[in-house]
């Protein structure tokens, strides 16, 4: 199997020399976030990263987690990796100095969750999950939820969950049942189960908290009823100490496709005690203010996973001898060429290296804006970046992790017959990343958001915050002949984004159905466009650099080259995306139900 390595200058390229994070923490009072401490902080986690999850990924799939009386067990590796991340400090860069945190950016953090999970997918689940649960306590929980909760959550000696989905509810949390019922003391006792938990159980910590989603007894019907709990497996005494066990356990641990060394867990509540957060049936309000971080580290999942792929393949197709180029003998020692040679295999590497490079710039300008949300004194600047987010996030968590099901899919392609075994690992990329697609909402849900509730619920406004950015960089890069061809190209289609938005809007007022029958490859040609401007803007650093004389030309150049395939072979993609979305619903909804016959 292909040993991970993180990509530590990549991620670099794109936080100092295009997106310039160096002045950006500056400007945030990140005084301890200097380009040597960015690079130190890096270098550690790819340590981490590359020597200690990678080595036991593959195992983890073997084995995966085990089940038996309540308990979860996981692989050989895993809890012991864990303490090493604690023991690292890795748990509490991001979190305020008051609990023990570290008081280091989000984006920082989130930059390196991309690395843990492209080198064990499975394993940076646990931590994920942790950050979520810290966040909604910080934003919502009273002083003494967070005195008695944060500062082992934040030192990494417990661990939390999201406890939002029922097995009669999955997006549709209207639906839930779970009941909130008041006790004498401020407490609650919370009755119900949730599926799908990821982990609910395992062998990490010494406790796991969990944040639930339930119904006050007096609640109103739907999601204005839904309130928000935080409930330990193990009470927790005024002095922060571990209690008694709670009435909360784990009834089974879920067999999966993919990730199956994370516990995707049926977690029963049984008149347990819990403790609101927030106002009452108010959950969902709450729940979503953490909602664009926890979609982007989906969509870095996605992004993991590409990069993993292209790893693999670029290894395997620069090792693997097949057949002669159709250009003559370049291996003429050996009894065939290296692979990397034909020119499909070149189609499939580059697709994985325009999404890879592409994507990340993507993401991590997102995890800039969270930043400015988070952190800006600049009320307008704020406001700017919440506009932003709001238009990006469910393409970022979409678009990323419906790509990665091309790019690990073309990983398994360049392998041949090999990619289809274990041995190799590009089929447990497959299997682990397609779950992205479906966390924290379906690609279809993220198109509705936005399409419907972001696009049309604004008006168009959010589209114009975007599209203002876009226009103005192209604007100014017309003295530039070099890029003229790409920039242009990126304005054709940003007028066109504009205008089609418009026209599914008239179609909408007179069939609500329009909306739906767009979203998907709205989103997705919402995705190539907004790929391509950061490809655009990559170009051009690229181009300065060279100008000046870097000595890591091949670095510099391999960014305009894939820049090139990209605006010559990706980008095109859009046409039949406009081209669906012009024939309406009519050809979606027309059919009656009693047609889809099967046989």
């Amino acid at each position: 199997m292909q040993n991970f390595k993180s990509p530590v200058r990549d991620t670099l390229f794109v936080m100092n020399e295009l997106l310039g994070f160096e002045k950006h923490y500056e400007k945030l009072g990140f005084e301890d976030a200097t380009l040597d401490m960015v690079e130190a902080i890096c270098a550690e986690a790819a340590k981490f990263t590359d020597n200690v999850l990678a080595p036991i990924n593959a195992i983890g799939d073997e084995i995966g987690c085990k089940w038996q009386d309540g308990e979860v067990t996981t692989p050989p590796g895993f809890k012991e990796a864990y303490q090493t991340y604690v023991e690292g400090g890795w748990p509490s860069m991001t979190h305020p100095e008051e609990f023990g945190g570290q008081g280091l950016p989000y984006s920082l953090a989130s930059s390196i969750a991309e690395w843990f999970s492209g080198a064990n997918h499975s394993w940076a689940m646990y931590p994920g999950l942790s950050q979520g649960c810290i966040a909604t306590i910080l934003a919502h929980g009273t002083d003494e939820q967070k005195q008695r909760f944060l500062p082992s959550l934040i030192e990494g000696s417990w661990t939390g969950t999201m406890c939002l989905t029922e097995s009669h509810c999955g997006s549709d949390l209207g639906m839930l049942k779970s009941k909130a019922v008041p006790n004498d003391d401020g407490t609650y006792s919370i009755t119900g189960t949730k599926i799908f938990i990821s982990a609910g159980e395992h062998d990490f910590s010494d406790n796991i908290v969990h944040i639930v989603l339930a119904r006050l007894p007096d609640a109103p019907e739907g999601t204005r009823g839904i309130s928000l709990f935080v409930i330990p497996k193990f009470n927790v005494n005024e002095d922060g100490s571990v209690g008694e066990r709670n009435a909360v356990a784990c009834g089974s641990i879920e067999h999966k496709m993919g990730i199956k060394a994370s516990a995707t867990c049926v977690i029963n509540f049984d008149q347990a005690k819990g403790y609101l957060i927030g106002e009452p049936n108010r959950g969902l309000n709450c729940m979503f203010t953490f909602m664009n971080s926890a979609r982007i580290g989906t969509g870095l999942e996605g992004l993991a996973g590409t990069e993993a792929a292209f790893q693999g393949a670029l290894a395997y197709a620069k090792d693997r001898l097949q057949f002669r180029s159709s250009q003559g003998p370049v291996n003429p020692d050996g009894p065939a060429d290296p692979i990397i040679v034909h020119p499909d295999v070149r189609r499939m590497l580059l697709t994985q290296k325009a999404f890879r490079e592409g994507n990340r710039a993507l993401a991590i300008y997102c995890m800039q804006m969270v930043d400015l949300t988070l952190y800006s004194d600049n009320d307008e600047e704020k406001q700017v970046a919440e506009a932003k987010l709001a238009l990006l996030t469910p393409i970022v968590k979409a678009f990323l992790t419906e790509t990665a099901q091309e790019t690990t899919s073309y990983g398994m392609q360049v392998y041949g017959g090999h990619g289809y075994i274990k041995e190799w690992g590009m089929e447990q990329l497959a299997r682990d990343t397609r779950i992205c697609t479906m966390y924290e909402g379906t690609t279809g849900i993220q198109a509705i958001d936005l399409l419907g509730r972001k696009i049309m619920g604004s008006n168009g406004e959010l589209l114009k915050v975007f599209a203002k950015e876009v226009q103005e960089y192209c604007m100014n890069l017309r003295g530039k002949a070099q890029f003229n061809a790409w920039s242009n190209a990126i304005e054709t289609h940003l007028g066109e984004w504009v205008q089609m938005t418009q026209e599914i809007a008239k179609r909408a007022a007179d069939n609500p159905d329009e909306v739906g029958a767009a979203s998907v490859d709205y989103l997705m040609y919402s995705g190539y466009i907004i790929v391509g401007y950061m490809w655009l803007k990559m170009a051009v650093v690229a181009q300065q650099k060279l100008d000046e004389g870097s000595d890591e030309k091949a670095f510099y150049q391999a960014k305009l080259q894939t820049a090139g395939f990209y605006f010559d072979r990706i980008l095109s993609r859009t046409r039949s995306l406009a081209s669906a979305i012009e024939t309406g619903a009519e050809n979606l909804m027309s059919m009656p139900e009693d047609h889809f016959l099967v046989g």
